[in-house]
């Protein structure tokens, strides 16, 4: 009967040991308030910190969170900030709180945080844990009247890809992986305890609209959508430089071809003299000579990266157009009555 016991708990602990996927990232009120506060204290510049929580089965809890110090250029020291988070996290686990890494969050302007550190800096976290969030968080665009806070983390397949360090269009079709499947954004559900539900609810104004109401219905938002066109503009012209990298890189290819097929006709050519005067025929390959040597392929990830910020700024001003429109429509029922 023992032995049956064991083994089911083993068959636990296996089945347990098969992840499942991460569907919410459930964050608590005082920690979003945190982030929020760090992030808008040093706005425009952009400004990092460390998640802690526990990781239940497909929810990740985020239960506190303290930011990372801002240093000077010629301050930046790792192993400083090692020591700080170290520090911090043992600090904590002697109060007794949540002291388990599950991510990291960070501010970012006007959205533009699809970058080649961001993705350095998940496969750092990944390595030491299974699964691990970025929690974004965007002060300008929060000033829209919208909480721009987003969960973010690395696809599987992207993530094996960039382990090989091989983003050519071959790899790229045969994993099926187009410039949307880079991130995985996870919904985000805010938790409270009862206990600040419920003082929330004391402190709540009996005005039925205060004064947020009134600046959510602010129609200037030229500044805004001047420095995401702007951005666009940027990004395109980026794309561009992109484009003409693998535009050489085809006419490279392009002529190398058409030079492997003169020299192979000037082989075959030869070999049949020589089968003629009964000599042995050469090889219609060889290695040693350049124009066999392949052109080296450049890499997808820059440009994929690129368009994923593309369609970021289109879709922001999209939603900012939007609301605008509907505001001024507002505003002109208003005035007519």
């Amino acid at each position: 009967m023992a032995t049956t016991i064991t083994r089911s708990f083993l068959q636990v602990a296996q089945t347990e040991e098969v992840a499942s996927p991460l569907r919410v990232v459930q964050i608590e009120g005082l920690v979003i308030l945190k982030i929020i506060k760090h992030c808008k204290e040093f706005s425009p510049a952009l400004v990092t910190g460390q998640l802690l929580g526990l990781d239940v089965g497909s929810v990740l809890e985020v239960t506190n969170c303290f930011p990372f110090p801002v240093r000077e250029e010629d301050e930046e020291i790792e192993a400083d900030g090692a020591n700080y988070q170290l520090e911090m996290m043992r600090c904590l686990r002697e109060v007794n709180v949540d002291n388990n890494t599950v991510g990291w969050y960070q501010s970012t302007l006007l959205g533009s945080f699809q970058t080649v550190e961001l993705i350095e800096t998940f496969m750092n976290y990944q390595e030491n844990i299974r699964r691990c969030v970025c929690i974004i968080y965007d002060p300008s665009r929060s000033n829209q009247g919208v909480l721009a806070l987003k969960a973010l983390k690395l696809s599987d397949s992207f993530m094996d890809l960039y382990r090989n360090n091989n983003f050519t269009g071959e790899k790229l079709r045969e994993k099926n992986l187009s410039w949307v499947d880079i991130f995985e954004e996870i919904p985000i559900k805010v938790s409270n305890s009862a206990l600040i539900s419920a003082f929330m609810t004391e402190l709540e104004a009996d005005t039925p609209v205060t004064q947020c109401d009134y600046d959510r219905l602010q129609v200037s938002t030229n500044p805004f959508m001047e420095r995401n066109v702007e951005f666009l503009i940027e990004c395109m012209d980026d794309l561009s430089m992109e484009q003409q990298k693998f535009q050489f890189y085809y006419r490279n290819l392009s002529r190398q071809q058409a030079q492997q097929q003169a020299w192979l006709q000037k082989r075959r050519t030869e070999n049949m003299a020589r089968k003629a005067a009964g000599e042995e025929p050469l090889p219609e390959e060889d290695p040693s000579n350049p124009v066999f040597k392949p052109v080296p392929e450049p890499s997808r990830l820059d440009s994929f990266l690129i368009t994923n910020q593309i369609a970021n700024y289109c879709n922001q001003i999209n939603g900012v157009a939007g609301q605008s429109f509907s505001r001024l429509h507002l505003m002109k029922a208003l005035h007519e009555n």
